[in-house]
């Protein structure tokens, strides 16, 4: 195998938390070095008999209040991951104990002058050692020396240097510390070093554990809510810190390269050789090792599950009430049945942390551990810490807030409450909380194993089979457990669809998707020749079923991969969607009162979790007017990577916002509800939905894409920006025909309709806030060479003249008063004068057009 130097940060991560990787750079010192030379003494006279020892990756004396670091010979550029987590943070902080703060590859190097340099890596590029470019990747790529440690004594026993590690773990540093983001959000200056201490250090074979109390003088902010109860009261913050030492592994993991069709987390490094010519970006997933054992590789190789010889173990945090662990175990364990298809039995494990064992500790790196906070924020999330050479996943620390199960009771009930009577009360029963809680543990545990969103694992399932009892029994809602499906909303009462059919489980794509990052293959095949396999293997199995599609995080402009949504039609869906709630919403009274002497506090919490869910809707389907299909292909795929949305779906799209937002849902303001939770100001809650509707609909990102989509794809009918704004303007002005009055509804929607189409025209004159100024200096980039802006103008110019015929036969006193009140607004927008100044009604008796001075009427 060839040797690679590692250069400069090249990293790019498909992740929420980013490794930095590396190899060591050169050593040689010149002479005329600056740094003070300083003798070693003799081992027994810095690590005394009192000295209290332990050994480990690194031995760890104390003598008096002094800490040693002995470091061998043999752990010399061996690189080390350093992960910083808390143990405590102060009262009112939004970062909780077990939470991570960092991580970072380190090594010690033997310096000049006796010294022991602490190295912090800062690449990523790769280039062969028996390749000339080696000397540019190495030349250009310098690590800092973080520390330089004098080296104390040596052990001659065991050929190792003894360095003084106190002042550096109690110094602010960026290795052991806070990073400067963390100090701004708790409003923190400088340490206290008198009131900072170690509190212990325990050292093991791989890793090495620090753990220290640091604490901060406190800036009072002028933001009352950015200030911590201690800062307040005492203007110091205290924290309490763990930082892992762990080995990486001498030899890395082979890697896997990543394909953009399967899901997961992936970091990158450039590559560079003497027969390119061009650098290569190699692109490598976040997966653990999964070997078979010695004694199992003969199963292995008949196709025979085997056992791993180091599984994939998760700890529940001791910290987690009693009744909610199986579930949470049972979500851990789930994934058991993906990794046998990928060759391994007993791969993943879920047990109950040993709290009688003192040699564990929650913040040890060397333990995957779910903790669970005490937290009034609705979350959970599933990161991993990376060997940044390989991918190999090292550990992870799940975060498990209390009050998910407010946010999963609330989803429930609104997605589920029309079909399951047990989502019909404020406090569920166990065995239902507890099924919520094990999907979301497989959720975020999937993510632990490398996994990204899939959003568009819902769309494999066609929207009649959401309401079929047999297909869901069989398939679930949903592909994936790695999509935001939460619950079948689509299901109707009459259908019978039982809880299997209701809520999210492991599915085709994610056996899939761990069989494809996990399988092993026989031979010793290189990275690139594994690669093709798995791309052959990729294209054969999507081709074949569709199911397995991966559809991404749903950031582009694809209505296929849509956060929160259901099927494979977004627009027939919803109007399922909004059937069930339109069952609830008169029943939410009864199902969130549990005392009679209860508020509507409850009552309030769920009917704005409906106007979530109401506007999740109307946002699915409007993705389709403009969309753009994206299925990432490689070349040995058949078809186009980019598709517009069909020009049918999105007109039925646009149908369906006509249907339930430009038409007042007058369902949502149930009178029982609003005036119990508030004066009736949800009809303005319910105007800024259909506003931002608005701002969506006309916004010059939409046109302008609509306008490159129509010039691209000439070969389809396409939906063009004209015809689509005239079609809009048809549906807002459908009064103006008949002279009819517009009620208030209306009429918010037809201001919303002209505030945006003059900043359509002219972005550099917004007609709102600090809101629509930003969006309209968004919208005058995109529209500046488009014709989007002609077509605005057009579209005003036919208005105002629609607004001066009709404003003289409006007899409703406040739509005309409305009326004029457009007509105005466009007219100096414009800048026309060739109307008339003034406008009377018939109701006035007097003319209804007059004629300027130029001739005009």
């Amino acid at each position: 195998m060839k040797k690679h130097l590692i250069g400069f940060l090249g990293l790019l991560c498909l992740t929420s938390s980013c490794g930095v990787l590396g190899k060591k750079g050169s050593t040689g010192v010149t002479s005329g070095n600056t740094y003070t030379h300083t003798e070693a003494k003799p081992y027994d006279k810095i690590i005394s008999k009192e000295a209290v020892s332990s050994k480990g990756l690194v031995d760890v004396h104390l003598v008096e209040d002094k800490y040693y670091f002995e470091i061998p010979d043999s752990l010399l550029q061996r690189e080390m991951l350093v992960v910083s987590r808390f143990i405590k943070t102060p009262a009112g902080a939004t970062t909780y104990g077990g939470e991570e703060i960092g991580e970072k590859t380190i090594w010690f190097e033997k310096g000049p002058s006796n010294k022991i340099f602490l190295r912090i890596q800062t690449l990523v590029s790769v280039a062969s050692e028996e390749d000339a470019i080696s000397r540019a990747v190495t030349s250009s790529n310098t690590t800092p020396i973080l520390e330089a440690f004098d080296i104390k004594a040596i052990n001659e026993k065991n050929n190792a240097y003894v360095i003084d590690v106190t002042d550096f773990i109690n110094s602010e540093n960026p290795l052991l510390s806070l990073t400067e983001k963390q100090k701004k959000n708790f409003n923190l200056t400088t340490l206290e070093k008198d009131k900072s201490f170690i509190r212990a250090i325990n050292t093991y074979p791989i890793n090495t554990e620090i753990k220290t109390v640091k604490t901060y003088k406190a800036r009072i902010s002028e933001d009352k809510n950015k200030n911590l109860p201690a800062a307040i009261l005492s203007g110091m913050v205290t924290v309490e810190i763990n930082n892992s030492i762990v080995l990486l592994p001498k030899i890395p993991m082979k890697k896997r390269y990543y394909d953009p069709r399967v899901g997961y987390f992936a970091s990158s490094y450039w590559e560079y050789g003497d027969d390119q010519q061009r650098a290569d970006r190699n692109t490598y997933i976040h997966r653990w090792r999964l070997e078979p054992k010695e004694e199992d590789i003969a199963k292995w190789e008949r196709g025979e599950p085997a056992e791993p010889k180091k599984p994939i173990v998760f700890y529940i945090d001791p910290a987690t009430p009693a009744k909610w662990r199986p579930y949470l175990i049972q979500g851990i364990n789930d994934w058991q049945q993906a990794f046998e298809q990928a060759g391994f039995k007993n791969a993943i494990i879920g047990k109950e942390w040993p709290v009688d064992n003192d040699s564990m500790s929650l913040e040890d790196a060397r333990f995957s551990v779910l903790r669970y906070f005490a937290s009034p924020a609705k979350n959970a999330y599933g990161p991993n810490i990376v060997d940044p050479r390989s991918g190999e996943i090292l550990e992870s620390h799940i975060g498990w807030y209390h009050n998910v199960m407010n946010l999963l009771h609330n989803w429930y009930m609104v997605q589920a409450g029309a079909v399951d009577p047990r989502a019909r009360k404020m406090e569920f029963e166990e065995e239902l909380m507890g099924q919520l809680i094990r999907f979301v543990a497989s959720h975020e545990v999937g993510h632990t194993l490398g996994l990204r969103h899939n959003m568009g694992a819902s769309y494999a399932t066609p929207v009649e089979k959401l309401r079929d009892s047999a297909w869901l029994e069989k398939r679930g809602h949903t592909s994936s457990i790695m999509d935001y499906a939460r619950f079948n909303y689509v299901a109707q009462p009459e259908d019978s669809v039982s809880v299997n059919g209701l809520m999210p489980r492991i599915g085709d794509y994610d056996k899939w998707a761990i069989r494809w990052g996990y399988s092993l293959f026989e031979g010793h095949k290189s990275v690139g020749e594994e690669k093709e396999i798995l791309s052959k293997w990729a294209t054969d199995s999507i081709a074949a079923n569709p199911r397995l599609w991966f559809g991404g995080e749903g950031r582009n402009f694809d209505p296929r991969a849509q956060s929160e949504d259901l099927g494979n039609n977004a627009i027939i869906a919803g109007f399922y969607g909004i059937k069930n709630l339109q069952r609830i919403v008169p029943q939410l009274i009864q199902w969130t009162s549990k005392n009679e002497s209860d508020d509507y506090d409850n009552l309030e919490e769920v009917y704005d979790a409906v106007l979530r869910q109401y506007n999740k809707y109307i946002s699915h389907a409007l993705k389709n007017i403009g969309g753009l299909y994206v299925t990432p292909k490689t070349v040995g795929d058949e078809g186009d990577v980019y598709r517009p949305v069909p020009k049918e779906m999105q007109k039925e799209a646009l149908a369906f916002v006509d249907t339930y937002v430009f038409h007042e849902p007058s369902w949502l303001l149930y009178g029982d509800i609003l005036n119990k939770i508030e004066a009736p100001l949800s009809k303005k809650d319910l105007s800024q939905t259909m506003e931002g509707v608005m701002t969506t609909l006309l916004g010059g990102s939409r046109l302008s894409r609509m306008e490159f989509i129509a010039d691209r794809y000439q070969y389809e009918e396409p939906y063009t920006p004209e015809e689509f704004v005239e079609e809009v303007d048809k549906l807002v002005w459908k009064e103006l025909d008949f002279n009819a009055p517009v009620n208030a509804y209306r009429r918010s929607l037809q201001k919303a309709y002209v505030a945006n189409m003059l900043t359509l025209y002219n972005p550099k004159k917004p007609q709102g806030g600090f809101i629509d100024a930003l969006l309209a200096k968004l919208s005058e980039g995109r529209t500046l060479h488009t014709d989007v802006r002609a077509i605005a103008l057009d579209n005003l110019i036919t208005l105002e003249s629609r607004l001066r015929a009709s404003i003289p036969f409006t007899r409703d006193t406040m739509t005309r008063i409305h009326l004029q009140f457009l007509y105005k607004q466009i007219e100096d927008a414009i800048g026309e004068d060739k109307f008339p100044k003034k406008i009377y009604s018939p109701l006035d008796n007097k003319m209804s057009i007059q004629q300027d001075d130029k001739g005009n009427f």
